[in-house]
């Protein structure tokens, strides 16, 4: 077996010091007053505020201590056509023999942090209150996961690393959960190593229309009946972020060099761009500076560079010919992988259930009250109750997943 060793964050002081020269010679751009400034991009009033708290109030250390209390790991996995892979990723093994092994994907502008509220909520008791042994990988490119270093590297790719993964933990059955691009990874996941993904529960759910040659039965019901209030609501909300909320996206999946350049140069960039999603992709969570300028340290500190995480879009909006696990083909119907959607009202699309029917064999659907686009880190007790609901013994998921071969083979060799 290939090692897996533990890993500690130790950014370097010289890193530290670099980054404190590029805050103190900052440039920065006017404002002017408006009623909606958010309607702008990151306000100036508090750009300025964070900029000089990451300068000379923010603790990167204590930061970094926190985060080594997660049991993190480094190993590294070869891809076919890219050679070896470092791959970082949080592993937390239940003490229940029977966990279940969860795959959970981020997404961007997130990372492996996301995963930390959900930790001490899946421990469970594998009796009425299922377990989980817990994955979260840093997604190739981003946090502390090596670089891809050609192009082309698309979702079979993503998928072929984390079935590997798992299978070098020693889960040859398992479920996922994921939102974003995490979305997309898990869907690829499901189509490619079905007799290893045996349930998905996802948080965000790009779908179409059902339609009568595809989907006759949904297409009957959507066509006789009407949207609810939420419906509307969701849609609205879809058109919001089309219009006025996706234009990194269309940069990103167009020309991430470019952008690149700003992203290497200047923590400002970095910060003000990811900062407008915290805000505008989240149903008014409270966010702390502490922990807005965490999740942008481990972008800037990231292995791979801030910009590299931008390649992830040009592949999945440029897919080679007749592939298969293309953005919208992984939109389609995936048979067999029995499937849990959630809406939360400040998700960035959000679709009619006789839509993200269409997906695939829709067994758990849940609706909450409160929440956006980073589910697990602004409402971690949802995420954690829909999967407990799922694979409970009184969910649709009960017994999907054995759960032992994992803890059984490996703990004595992690």
């Amino acid at each position: 077996m290939v090692s897996v060793s533990p890993y500690k964050i130790q950014i370097s002081d010289t890193e530290l010091e670099r980054l404190q020269r590029k805050l103190s010679a900052a440039s920065l751009p006017d404002s002017f007053d408006s009623a909606k400034p958010w309607d702008y991009g990151s306000p100036l009033a508090d750009v300025i505020r964070l900029v000089n708290y990451w300068k000379d109030g923010f603790d990167w250390r204590r930061a970094e201590a926190k985060l080594n209390e997660l049991p993190q790991f480094m190993t590294t996995i070869d891809v076919e056509g890219f050679g070896n892979i470092d791959v970082h990723f949080v592993h937390q093994k239940s003490e229940v023999k029977e966990a279940i092994p969860l795959l959970f994907c981020h997404g961007w502008p997130g990372s492996f942090v996301e995963v930390t509220k959900l930790l001490p909520l899946l421990n469970g008791n594998g009796k009425d209150d299922p377990a989980f042994h817990v994955v979260a990988p840093s997604l190739p490119n981003f946090g502390f996961s090596g670089k891809v270093t050609k192009p082309a590297f698309q979702m079979k790719q993503y998928a072929e690393l984390f079935q590997k993964l798992m299978l070098k933990l020693g889960y040859s059955e398992y479920v996922t959960q994921g939102g974003d691009i995490g979305f997309w990874v898990t869907r690829a996941l499901g189509i490619c190593y079905p007799e290893s993904v045996k349930t998905s529960h996802v948080n965000m759910c790009p779908a179409f229309p059902p339609t009568f040659k595809k989907n006759p039965i949904l297409a009957l019901q959507h066509t006789l009946t009407p949207y609810s209030h939420k419906d509307k609501e969701g849609l609205a909300r879809s058109q919001w972020f089309m219009q006025e909320g996706s234009g990194y996206r269309f940069i990103q999946c167009t020309k991430p060099q470019t952008i690149g350049y700003a992203f290497a140069d200047s923590p400002v960039t970095v910060l003000a761009w990811i900062y407008e999603k915290l805000h505008d992709w989240t149903d008014s969570y409270p966010w702390t500076d502490d922990e807005i300028l965490t999740w942008i340290s481990i972008y800037w500190f990231s292995t791979a560079g801030p910009w590299a995480s931008f390649r992830v879009y040009y592949e999945m909006f440029h897919p080679e010919p007749g592939n298969k696990l293309s953005r919208p083909a992984l939109s389609l119907w995936i048979p067999n992988i029995k499937l849990g959607t959630a809406r939360f009202p400040k998700e960035l699309v959000i679709y009619p259930k006789t839509w993200t029917r269409t997906l695939g064999p829709v067994v758990f659907e849940s609706e909450h009250e409160k929440g956006g686009h980073f589910a697990a880190w602004e409402n971690p007790d949802a995420i954690v109750g829909d999967m407990k609901k799922m694979l409970g013994k009184k969910g649709p998921c009960y017994g999907a997943v054995k759960g032992k071969d994992g803890y059984e083979n490996n703990m004595s060799r992690l």
